[in-house]
């Protein structure tokens, strides 16, 4: 990650979610590489796995966000606002802290003081043409249709102009100092499937990026916004992947013989879910049916001439700790 240490002039920054995956690697990167006073909205400090007594301009504002009210003196004196806080499940919660909270927290801001508010929604709200899709509005679980939701409202603010909006495609990250994201926490689980894998094809792409990676884009947004003519609206990922290309890499990881492979048409896929009588809701089952989730013009820390830490899926393995398995002395 680059130090701008010596190159920026401090400002006052709130970062709320720091006790997440994203949010570790935000807030480390901004204790270590930046001079900036910090301001970290937490609920439970005792899940912060980075060193915050690190060096002085560190504060930790211990808290809900549907209790943001309570802060509102301090957010009207706020440079930045790095966004990431969300809730997963509970619909209540959901659409409390996502939609309700968050745009509350905005108005809060005080647009002749905040010169950028960094947003975290998630690309699974926009279609290919990196538009809202309006499936995720009607289909989506609780947290797609309350990131839809609070992005159809961004607009509508008075802090609006000073918004970038990031959508983040598939996270991965965490290690013995962050927590895990759910995929990465499920990569042992991907693994044990290989072997089944290599003996399919599938129809479907998408994107991915790591928390580090992440972290740098973030932290380069921070001292060069968008210009004027330039889009508030950025996805993050690395460049597309096929499923197909996703299972040879996989497989050549762990030098896993590919054979050949037999359609997963959308047939068959109907055929396995009522046999196996899987539960399908319907935003599973429109994932199913659209199956290309890419997007227009994702950016990744090379999009800025920075060095990504986490570009490919064998890197994604490496830097996750995936070890190779030891072969068995005479087996083939």
């Amino acid at each position: 990650m680059v130090n701008w240490h010596d190159t920026m002039y401090p400002k006052r920054i709130l970062l709320t979610g720091a006790s997440g995956c994203i949010g570790h690697y935000i807030a480390d990167g901004l204790i270590h590489n930046t001079p900036h006073e910090l301001f970290l909205l937490v609920r439970n400090p005792q899940k912060l796995q980075f060193d915050y007594e690190a060096r002085p301009g560190i504060t930790i504002l211990q808290g809900d966000l549907r209790q943001i009210e309570r802060y509102s003196r301090l957010l009207k004196t706020m440079d930045s606002a790095i966004l990431t806080a969300t809730a997963w499940g509970g619909t209540q919660e959901v659409f409390d802290v996502n939609v309700v909270k968050t745009i509350r927290l905005m108005n809060l801001l005080d647009p002749d003081v905040c010169q950028q508010v960094i947003y975290f929604s998630t690309a699974s709200i926009l279609g290919r043409d990196n538009q809202p899709l309006r499936q995720a509005g009607e289909l989506g679980t609780d947290y797609i249709r309350s990131k839809y939701m609070c992005h159809q409202q961004l607009s509508k603010l008075a802090i609006a102009p000073r918004i970038t909006t990031l959508f983040p495609t598939l996270v991965f990250g965490g290690d013995s100092n962050k927590p895990y994201s759910h995929l990465s926490a499920g990569i042992p689980e991907i693994v044990k499937w290989r072997k089944l894998a290599r003996f399919l094809r599938a129809e479907g792409s998408f994107h991915f990026m790591h928390g580090y990676d992440i972290a740098q884009v973030v932290l380069h947004l921070l001292e060069h916004p968008p210009g004027p003519d330039d889009s508030r609206e950025l996805i993050l990922g690395n460049p597309p992947l096929t499923v197909n290309q996703a299972v040879r890499e996989l497989c050549a990881y762990f030098k896993t013989r590919v054979y050949f492979g037999i359609p997963l048409t959308k047939q068959l896929t109907e055929l396995l879910i009522n046999v196996f009588r899987i539960q399908v809701a319907a935003w599973d089952r429109f994932c199913l049916q659209y199956r290309h989730f890419t997007y227009q013009n994702p950016i990744s820390p090379a999009t800025y001439g920075l060095t990504p830490y986490c570009a490919t899926l064998t890197e994604l393995f490496q830097v996750s700790g995936v070890n190779l398995p030891q072969r068995t002395k005479g087996r083939k």
